[in-house]
């Protein structure tokens, strides 16, 4: 893979994620009374921010071996900082997956079921949004401090 291809994928990533962040937001938001229907918010953030993700599964290899070691040495509470947007923004897309995976046992669970799962769906968006944002702020002073 090309160097330029490298750097063009890893600003978009940033960008991307800035995006998922606020694409996570829409669900929380309308999971928020328990009898709104919103289903097309859920898919299509939990699979955006998915695809993030995994853009960002895919730009780890360059990064680790072309990246990684300089800021380590050169700041290494910088490079901690990138350790730590990995984890969260596994958990951002763990958060998004049961938000949805909830939202969904609700539509055909019984009436007294489906309040809760649904109060559960809007909550892991919640924190799935938070994680995201956080995630968002790491990366972006992580490249600001290095980049491809």
């Amino acid at each position: 893979m090309t160097y330029d291809l490298v750097r063009v994928a890893e600003h978009v990533h940033g960008h991307l994620g800035w995006l998922a962040a606020g694409a996570l937001v829409h669900p929380a938001i309308l999971l928020r009374h328990v009898k709104r229907r919103a289903h097309l918010s859920v898919a299509l953030s939990t699979g955006f921010v998915t695809a993030v993700g995994l853009v960002g599964v895919w730009l780890y290899s360059p990064y680790r071996d072309r990246i990684k070691q300089g800021i380590f040495i050169d700041a290494p509470s910088v490079g901690f900082l990138f350790e730590r947007k990995e984890h969260l923004a596994f958990g951002a897309i763990f958060l998004a997956w049961a938000g949805a995976a909830a939202y969904a046992a609700a539509i055909g669970a019984s009436d007294e079921v489906r309040g809760p799962l649904r109060s559960v769906a809007h909550w892991a968006f919640v924190a799935a949004a938070l994680l995201a944002v956080a995630t968002a702020a790491l990366g972006t002073a992580v490249a600001s401090f290095r980049s491809f």
